[in-house]
């Protein structure tokens, strides 16, 4: 199969169960997950219990928090993937360099937290053996290389610039010098040619985490298991792709906002939420065709089977918030062109979108409208359900139809025998009246009302299918600490019973509904 393009026949999956677990949380490879025997491990367990989907967070660089939402580059691959072991293997990095990098006597399962910073240093460690080690190669792996960055060159370029700038002077690009922090073409040729080798350690970076992930998703096709991706909205001031393209955002030359990005108001903040990344110029984007959109998806559809559109309420109006203020109480809905663009990446797909909706939180008729123009499945979270209210959304009975994603919670829920243990005693009663008996392990009680909707996925984290409590939680959003660090610890028998009993229900309920068809045409 061509990993280039995404064959809409296979990207839809009918009925079908899957798991929510960031390659960063595999055990098996030393500080944290890898594109090598953790992930090959990962989907044969998968495909042993019949779980056709692996759903994951942007796999993009984080930012300093660990955050994958706010990356310095939204096409990049994280170098914290990198595995070392598989580079070995093939000859890629010089006897030694493996056994020289941090992290090397690290035990390959038990811990439980990912350090970031030996990460870092892990992954940068191996870069520097694979520039070491580069003249060495054969002239089939450098002309594979050539290709593939001439391939890559849209976003590749700049990804390496900025990456190489950003080490150097150490703090954001409108504080570099002013023609570099300009984009000025002629400035950067003549630096790039005084850092070559940096640059080039950067390409080789990248291009050997795509190789690493094409075998990931050929094993996954193999498999038959569904890449399940995710794509944030907005992006971040500091990143490749505003440096680069700083037209198409309200951010001035000094890197101030004229316009940021937030949401309103609401029953869970009096102040709203500032996300403080800059907006979309979209009557730039209309000018250019919305190539910059169109370049961003195809890359996520070479990565990627499905994708997950975060915060997609923003294609039908976006909250605009005056860019000096600290609160987001003073913005205004300003209209997005959703319909052209989506039209527009419905044709560059080939008829069918491979985009999942996150319809979350206070969802207004124009997004339904829109999601539903393009027959994009929405999402259901389960802990969001029982709040009394006979026309709450979430409900089981209030998802009505075969295009819907159902999950017990996502990674920015806490998981859900942390949330059962925090919820008062009527919202206890009124689960148990629902299940006529005893609530002992609440993530599986709503996995088996998931599996009592027609909808045609159900998405359960790892956590709840092995009933964790919150120590593993992955996400509290509107927090800095602690977040985007719980790692499983072994690949054990926990984990296979786990896989197993979710397995088994999921098989009974995937032929429970005959004709269910795609998820994605319905």
């Amino acid at each position: 199969m061509d990993q280039s393009t995404v064959d809409p026949a296979k990207a839809g999956m009918g009925r079908s169960t899957g798991v929510l677990l960031h390659p960063t949380a595999l055990p098996g490879s030393p500080i944290c997950g890898s594109f090598g025997e953790p992930c090959r491990r990962w989907l044969n367990r998968l495909a042993a219990h019949d779980i056709g989907v692996w759903q994951m967070l942007p796999l993009a660089p984080p930012d300093p928090t660990g955050s994958p939402y706010s990356s310095p580059s939204c096409n990049a691959l994280n170098p914290w993937f990198l595995d070392g072991q598989d580079l070995a293997n093939e000859g890629f990095i010089r006897d030694g360099a493996l056994r020289a990098a941090p992290g090397a006597e690290a035990p390959l399962e038990g811990d439980e937290r990912v350090d970031f910073k030996r990460a870092q240093q892990r992954a940068d460690a191996l870069g520097d053996a694979l520039l070491e080690a580069w003249r060495d190669q054969d002239q089939a792996r450098h002309a594979d290389f050539i290709t593939w960055t001439q391939q890559q060159r849209p976003w590749l370029d700049d990804h390496a610039l900025f990456r190489v700038l950003h080490d150097q002077h150490g703090t954001a690009w409108w504080d570099w010098p002013l023609p570099l922090a300009r984009h000025d073409r002629n400035a950067l040729r003549a630096w790039a040619d005084q850092n070559a080798e940096a640059l080039l350690r950067e390409r080789l970076i990248q291009w050997h985490l795509h190789r690493q992930w094409q075998a990931i998703r050929r094993q996954a096709d193999e498999l038959g298991i569904q890449l399940f991706g995710d794509l944030p909205f907005y992006v971040s001031s500091d990143s490749a792709d505003v440096w680069s393209n700083r037209s198409l955002f309200t951010v001035k030359e000094n890197g101030e906002l004229t316009t940021q990005s937030g949401v309103p108001p609401d029953y869970f903040s009096e102040t709203g939420q500032l996300w403080g990344s800059p907006v979309y110029r979209w009557g730039q984007h209309r000018i250019t065709r919305f190539h910059w959109w169109r370049r961003r998806i195809a890359r996520q559809r070479e990565l990627m089977n499905l994708i997950r559109l975060d915060h997609f309420r923003a294609l039908a109006a976006f909250w605009a918030v005056p860019g000096a203020d600290n609160t987001a109480e003073n913005g205004q809905w300003q209209p997005s062109p959703g319909h052209a663009l989506l039209r527009q990446l419905r044709r560059d797909a080939g008829g069918s979108l491979p985009l999942i909706a996150e319809d979350l939180g206070v969802i207004t008729p124009d997004v339904e409208e829109l999601r539903d123009a393009f027959r994009l499945p929405g999402m259901k979270v389960l802990q969001f359900a029982f709040d009394g209210q006979r026309d709450n959304p979430y409900l089981p009975e209030n998802t009505d139809g075969h295009r819907w994603v159902v999950y017990t919670g996502t990674h920015d829920n806490p998981t859900t025998l942390g949330w059962w243990n925090t919820l008062d005693a009527d919202g206890r009663a009124r689960i148990a009246t629902r299940v006529n008996g005893e609530i002992t392990a609440p993530a599986w009680h709503l996995l088996d009302m998931a599996f009592a909707t027609t909808a045609g996925l159900v998405i359960a984290p790892l956590q709840d299918l092995m009933h964790l409590d919150d120590r593993a939680r992955f996400n509290t959003p509107g927090t800095c600490e602690g977040n985007w660090c719980w790692r499983l610890r072994r690949f054990d028998a926990d984990l296979e019973n786990a896989l197993c009993g979710y397995g088994s229900r999921g098989a009974v309920w995937g032929r429970s509904l005959s004709g269910a068809g795609d998820l994605l045409t319905r």
